[in-house]
């Protein structure tokens, strides 16, 4: 059985630590939780993921990197570009 608490991001590429895909990966994705427990968690992670992210050659765009932490949610792109706006 996987454990998904060995898929933590490391920093600042924002890579799992197991498995080395973009974080959050498909094991942390698999976590039963309910969206109002990981909105906190994820959103608080957010604002560094961004700073970091933001600034690599060819980097995701901000509202991309919400889409990607906050992918339980159905967020329209303008919807994603707001919070990546608030966050910075």
């Amino acid at each position: 059985m996987l454990s998904v608490t060995a898929h933590v991001a490391r920093r600042p590429t924002w890579h799992c630590e197991c498995c080395g895909t973009p974080w959050p990966c498909p094991a942390f994705r698999t976590i039963r939780l309910e969206p109002a427990a990981l909105i906190p968690v994820l959103s608080s992670l957010l604002p560094d993921a961004i700073r970091d992210l933001r600034g690599c050659p060819e980097g995701p765009e901000p509202s991309h990197i919400v889409r990607r932490f906050l992918w339980f949610l159905p967020l329209t792109g303008e919807e994603a570009r707001a919070v990546a706006r608030r966050l910075r």
